[in-house]
């Protein structure tokens, strides 16, 4: 099991849905947005964005829940369709800058 299993078993049961191909910088640092997802008890998906910094040494950020979708294809749909502009508020919310 993965270290971060102990800590966070709502990661160990995600699943990687995309990376974005757009970067986003902010002070410095350029971030790879990630969308993860899972799905819940009553079988519909929630997923969110992670930001992954470079340079590595940076932590990574994550955002609450951003979406509940039907199904894994539905939020596949959804993170493909997603614009920088959504990913700079979307980092904004994961540095808890915004609400």
């Amino acid at each position: 099991m993965p270290p971060a299993c102990y800590y966070d078993m709502e990661i160990c049961m995600s699943e990687f849905i995309h990376e974005h191909p757009a970067k986003i910088s902010d002070h410095g640092v350029n971030y790879s947005a990630r969308v993860y997802g899972k799905p819940r008890e009553d079988g519909t998906w929630e997923a969110w964005l992670e930001f992954h910094p470079t340079p590595a040494e940076k932590p990574v950020l994550r955002t609450e829940a951003e979406t509940s979708q039907p199904n894994r294809t539905t939020i596949e749909y959804w993170a493909l369709g997603l614009e920088p502009l959504y990913l700079e508020g979307a980092l904004a919310r994961a540095q808890h800058r915004l609400p």
